[in-house]
Parts: C-alpha cells; structure tokens; sequence
C-alpha cells in the first residue's frame, strides 16, 4: 500500500484518465487504491475504499467462491476476464445489488505482488438485452397472431423483421466496441505499469547507491547517478505529456500556433537532440539546401512530428548504420523522408502501426508507450498534413510526412 502512496500523484493522474472504475487489490485482497469512477460506482467517497477487505464489495453469498476464484487466479498469475461464462454482481455501499464485469491484471511492483481490475457497470446494458429480447417476444407472439392475416400484413411484418435486425446489428456493433474499449484499456494499463516500473526502479537505485558516494574522489559516480535520474525523470515527464497530448486531441482543446520560422532552425535542434541518443557508428545524414528556406506553420507541432520519427529511427536502428533525413518543397507541399536501416515493421502489422497503444512484435523488448505515432498523425491530419510509410522487415523504414505550405520564402 505503501508505494501507491509515494506515487499517489502518478497514480491519480493516470487512473483518473480512464473512464472506468480501477480496484487494485493485494495478495490477502486488501484494497490499496481506487479510482474516482471506481469510489462513483459503488457509492464509496475517495479513499474510503482502502484498507477494506475486497469481500465488501461482493454479495456475500458469493464471498466463499470467490475467494476460491481469486487465490486460482493469483496461482497462475495471468491477465484475463473475471466470471467468464458467469454473471458477475457487486454491492454498493447501500446494499444495493448490480450487474459489472471485470479484467483482471496480475502485477509485482518492488517485489509485491497486486491485481488490477478494471470494472464496468453493465446495468445498462443487462436493461437492453432485455429489451431486445423482449421485443423479440412481443414479434413472434404478433407473427403468430396474424398468420391467417398474412396476405394483408406480410408488408408491415417485413419492415418490422427488417427494423429488428437493425437494431440488433446496431447492439452487436455497440458490444464489439465497448469489448474492443476494454481490450484497450487494459493494454493501456498494463503497459502504464511496465513503462513507469522501470524507470522509477532506476531512479531508486541511483538515489540510493548516490548515498554511499560520500568523498570528493567518488564525484564522477554522483554525477553519473544524478545524470542516470535525470534522464529517467525527463522520461517519465515524456510519457505523461503524451498523455496530456490525447486528452486535449480528443477533446479539442489543441490550439495551433502558425509562425514564421526557418525550417534549418528545427531541423538543427532535432538533429542535435537526436545526436545524443546516437549508437556507436551511428550518424544522421542532413538535408540538403534548406538554410534559406523560411516557412509558416507551427513550430513545435513540426519539432514533435520530427523528434518523433528521428528518434525512432535512431531507437530502431541498429550501431553502424545511417538514418537519411531529406526534405523537398513542390507546388505547394513540403515532404520530409526520414529514411533507417533499422528492424522494420513486419508486413501483417503494418495496417496498425498508426493505432494508439499497439507496439509491433519485434519492438516489445525496447522501451516506448506506442501512442507517439499516434499522436503524430492526428496532429498533421488537424494541420492538413499526411504520414505515410514504406517498410520491410529486417531492412529498414521510410517514414514519409507531407504538409501543405501556401509558400516558402528564399533568403540569399
């Protein structure tokens, strides 16, 4: 319980960010933390929750086979649905009874182990079923009613079978997404765990080892440690902009900023940037003749889309190869190639690269969060922009971004 404490700033932020109820539970299934959705469905204000026994939440009749449940899922440790084949209820703090389903994700944080679960109130959706069903009752009781009236009502009865295989179409489709929400959810809170794990375990084990550094002599060791918590912080500070950055795209609150710029201005800063991240015969390959050009547009909309994609290549890229950056202004449009010699992206995931959250097979052992691209694509399609690529496994990637420029100014 203790470390979702320290970290109850990281924690809020990110659980409060979905719009589902988050219960993280400990082995002996003490609740540890909550989320405001979480507290809002079951009628529990913040933080009441913690410290409570998870059986509060369950209808006691139910309390004995699912503590068998949990302990079976806590054994084999793996990520799944709650009740799958079962109907699932919990309790409100007023006692009263609902229909909720539950994924549930084993985690080990500092050598403890937790479960995640993620819950959803489905009253709504039980209440629907029912009405489907319901009306499909009322049809066959009507179908039979006038079958000696056929002749005259087979019209009415074709648009009526028509409309109710719509609005059963419409609920399949409605229930595949809420499915594919959750699938998404889940991923996304599996992989918060990973990526923020790691980095603060680093920065735990450079502050503590900075402790036994204590002479002038050991200096060199102090500030290799304090650059190793740098870097992990400025990460961690990254992902969470990202973050920030869905929110506001999703709900529009982005606001653009055109300028007059030289584009050698960005160009150099990513570059710059980028060099520092270099494996050992690495090199990045500059653009030719763009010092004079001066373009409008926004400046840090176009150093994200760059920094982005250069980093990638860089990341991706094996020691000893070159990432090729080139850029071309023609009737009206400005195309940068960023072009590596990296892993690059197998053929059958290549129609999902550009999905938030999805990371290729071959990228899962290097660190990231998979919403960079996306974050990318959505910036350029709100600017008129495009981002297209070509790839082949094993060989390399060229990612190509084009952006509409009313014109570009020339300085001898």
């Amino acid at each position: 319980m203790r470390v979702f404490k320290e970290n109850n700033n990281i924690f809020r932020l990110l659980s409060e960010a979905v719009s589902e109820g988050i219960i993280v539970v400990n082995k002996e299934q003490v609740i540890v933390a909550t989320n405001g959705f979480a507290n809002s469905i079951f009628g529990y204000a913040t933080d009441e929750l913690v410290g409570k026994h998870l059986d509060v939440l369950i209808p006691p009749k139910y309390h004995h086979s699912h503590s068998v449940h949990f302990n079976s899922f806590v054994a084999n440790s793996e990520k799944r649905h709650m009740g799958k084949g079962r109907e699932l209820y919990g309790v409100r703090k007023d006692g009263a009874e609902f229909p909720l389903e539950a994924g549930l994700n084993p985690f080990t944080i500092y050598g403890t182990d937790y479960v995640m679960a993620l819950i959803i109130d489905i009253s709504e959706r039980k209440q629907q079923e029912k009405e489907i069903f319901d009306l499909n009752t009322k049809l066959e009781h009507k179908i039979e009613e006038r079958t000696q009236e056929l002749h005259d009502t087979i019209l009415e009865l074709k648009e009526e079978v028509r409309l109710r295989k719509e609005a059963e179409s419409r609920m399949k489709e409605s229930l595949k997404k809420e499915r594919d929400l959750n699938d998404l959810k889940t991923k996304f809170l599996s992989m918060v765990s990973h990526e923020f794990k790691t980095p603060l375990g680093g920065i735990l084990t450079s502050a503590t080892l900075i402790g036994k550094y204590t002479t002038v002599a050991q200096q060199d060791k102090r500030e290799r440690h304090l650059t190793t918590i740098k870097n992990k912080v400025k990460y961690l500070d990254n992902i969470l902009n990202d973050f920030l950055s869905i929110e506001r795209l999703e709900s529009g609150k982005v606001n653009y900023k055109f300028s007059k710029f030289p584009l050698s201005k960005v160009i150099n800063e990513v570059v710059y940037n980028a060099n520092m991240l270099l494996k050992d015969g690495q090199r990045i390959r500059y653009p030719q003749d763009i010092d004079e050009y001066t373009i409008e547009f926004d400046e840090k909309i176009l150093e994200l889309v760059l920094s982005n994609l250069i980093h990638n290549a860089v990341k991706y890229s094996a020691e000893n190869t070159i990432i090729d950056v080139q850029v071309h202004f023609k009737e009206g449009i400005l195309t940068f190639k960023i072009i590596d010699q990296g892993i690059g992206i197998p053929e059958k995931e290549q129609k999902f690269i550009f999905k938030r959250y999805f990371r290729a097979e071959n990228a899962l052992l290097d660190q990231g969060t998979g919403i960079g691209l996306n974050i990318v694509k959505s910036h350029l399609e709100n600017l008129g922009g495009r981002i297209n690529f070509i790839s082949k496994e094993n060989v390399g990637s060229t990612f190509i971004v084009t952006i509409p420029i009313e014109s570009v100014n020339y300085h001898s």
